[in-house]
């Protein structure tokens, strides 16, 4: 049986990816920060507390052989300081993996982020189009980028992927459903920002075609050193997201919607960004990283992901929820 490494076993990601695993039949290893997930200890997975900033501490990850290594554990937030995520979204990346082919680990698997191609419209194009954008200036996607940088820099091809989600959701989502559902039930009113008035992409990705990827990352010969985007086919606009929240978790609450020019929005959100620099949440929203992500069209080509799939054996994940 081979075992999996899988960095913040505790989150939301990372625990829905420990138990994908689990279940295909891989013996499981995941690193925590400061909870065990009930179903990890149901399942018997065996978790280790470890700083992964800490070089010389990982080295008791690989005290027993791991056959690869699922990197998740990361900062997530709008908000920070930049070296919060540097330590967290950079330095513990090199680390990690540096320790990984130290000890022939045959595939490091990193989780990266969509973001990574920049906070504008898109239309459709594929990862051989997409580049990274280089004038992003939030601490997340530039060390996401920077990380991604350094795996294809120094390490062989063959044992490196990344894989890009996009807004993730599903079971146990503590992120992008929550804070919805509280937008939704406190602001009278639904504003959309910019041109599009809320017929913009949202570009969902289900937790479980986010395992499913990084199962296929891990495996396949051709996913060696390539990028792929993690999409739901399912075109959701931004709009229809918030009608399907407040129908699922508002006992189908009415929604009024307005449109606002991104000029008169924009000072608002520097204004949360600024005061919220020192902090792990926004103090409120829509902070700048927020608005640009909501007022954009993030329509991507998840054409690889689905041929990963068909090459796996596997079907895209067909959600009929936001908490399924």
């Amino acid at each position: 049986m081979e075992t999996v490494l899988i960095t913040g076993a505790g989150g939301y990601i990372g625990s829905n990816a420990a138990e994908y695993f689990a279940k295909a039949g891989y013996r499981v290893v995941g690193t925590i920060h400061r909870h065990v997930a009930e179903r990890l200890t149901q399942l018997g997975i065996k978790t280790i507390s470890v700083d992964l900033a800490d070089a010389e501490n990982l080295l008791r990850l690989f005290e027993e052989k791991i056959d690869y290594v699922v990197h998740i554990a990361a900062r997530a937030s709008d908000v920070g300081r930049d070296e919060w995520f540097r330590e967290a979204n950079y330095e513990a990346v090199k680390n990690l993996a540096a320790a990984a082919m130290e000890h022939g680990v045959k595939r490091f698997v990193y989780l990266s982020t969509a973001d990574v191609y920049g906070l504008h419209d898109f239309s459709g194009e594929s990862e051989d189009r997409l580049a990274f954008d280089e004038a992003v200036t939030n601490p997340y996607p530039k060390y996401k980028i920077l990380s991604e940088k350094w795996l294809a820099a120094n390490l062989p091809r063959e044992r490196f992927s990344c894989v890009r989600p996009c807004v993730v959701y599903g079971r146990g989502d503590t992120s992008i459903t929550p804070r919805t559902v509280a937008y939704l039930k406190n602001s009278p009113l639904v504003f959309h920002f910019g041109k599009w008035r809320g017929r913009n992409r949202w570009p969902l990705a289900h937790v479980e075609n986010v395992c499913r990827t990084l199962h296929a990352a891990m495996v396949l010969p051709e996913a060696g050193g390539k990028g792929v985007t993690v999409l739901d086919s399912k075109r959701t606009t931004l709009s229809e997201y918030y009608h399907e929240i407040a129908r699922e978790f508002l006992d189908g609450k009415r929604l009024r919607e307005c449109s606002i020019p991104m000029w008169a929005v924009r000072p608002v959100a520097w204004l949360s960004t600024f005061f919220s620099r020192n902090r792990n949440h926004p103090l409120f929203d829509p902070t700048l990283y927020a608005l640009d992500t909501v007022a954009h069209n993030l329509d991507f080509s998840n054409a690889r992901m689905l041929d990963w799939f068909d090459k796996m054996g596997m079907e895209e994940f067909r959600h009929d929820g936001h908490n399924v």
